[in-house]
């Protein structure tokens, strides 16, 4: 692909070449990495989104208006909606645990402890 731009997607660590302009939300489909979402892309359900690092903010498209009101003071904070923002450079992006996994992992790890502590 011309012109591709790379997106890498962290914990992990999966990678995607994209046209300039594509979504976040997009570049994760493609590259096989799960971002909740529940409103179809229109920001409307605050699902899907993801962190930015401060060096790497400037290789994404300013925010859309309707990603600022949704988001308000978490911008300045490195977070993005998946399905609003769109790649101009090369970045990395980090996707944060979905709650239900972080959830059963918390369980299961408590689970662990107890088995262990019978032995």
């Amino acid at each position: 692909m011309t012109n591709s731009i790379k997106i890498t997607f962290l914990p992990d660590d999966r990678s995607v070449s994209v046209r300039s302009g594509t979504t976040l939300l997009d570049a994760s489909r493609r590259a096989g990495v799960a971002i909740r979402t529940r409103c179809g892309g229109v920001a409307g359900c605050l699902m899907c989104k993801v962190n930015v690092a401060e060096d790497q903010k400037g290789f994404l498209q300013p925010p859309t208006l309707a990603e600022t009101r949704k988001l308000g003071s978490m911008l300045s904070e490195g977070v993005r909606l998946s399905c609003q923002a769109r790649v101009k450079g090369d970045v990395t992006v980090t996707v944060p645990e979905d709650p239900l996994k972080a959830a059963i992992r918390k369980k299961l790890a408590e689970q662990q402890e107890d088995e262990d502590w019978f032995k």
